[in-house]
């Protein structure tokens, strides 16, 4: 799934500690599993998008129009994410529904052109603040 564990990963996002070459799209995904798991939907998203700044800062990532924080894509993850780990029983362990979550649709890097058109999705408004889908609903992927 990766080379850092997973508490590592969370250490390194939460402190800015976090290379710049490790802020994958996978641990992208992690990071944003473990805090929809810990502190639900609702909670997750203003700590990601804190938090993701922060590290973009760190890493001299300008946070931007054209850069850097990305409100439609975490905002969608986040959602999808809740929707992924909801369809589990509550007691098949986090680091299993993590470990499917990577190996779903969800961990493709281009599922978001399901629901999206490129333009849309890559546009400064869709950066900036959430822009509701133009595919389609955002539901998990059959």
């Amino acid at each position: 799934m990766s080379d850092i564990p997973l508490d590592q990963l969370i250490a390194g996002f939460q402190s800015c500690t976090l290379p710049h070459d490790a802020w994958t799209h996978l641990a992208h995904l992690r990071v944003g599993a473990w805090h929809v798991h810990h502190l639900g939907a609702e909670t997750a998203l203003p700590a990601l998008q804190a938090g993701i700044r922060r590290l973009n800062d760190s890493h001299g990532t300008v946070n931007s129009a054209q850069s850097g924080y990305h409100e439609t894509i975490t905002a969608a993850y986040v959602r999808l994410i809740d929707l992924f780990l909801a369809t589990f029983e509550a007691g098949v362990p986090f680091d299993e529904r993590l470990a499917a979550l990577v190996e779903s649709p969800l961990g493709d890097r281009s599922i978001l052109l399901r629901y999206w058109s490129r333009e849309r999705l890559m546009s400064p408004e869709a950066r900036a603040a959430w822009l509701a889908p133009d595919l389609g609903p955002l539901v998990l992927p059959g």
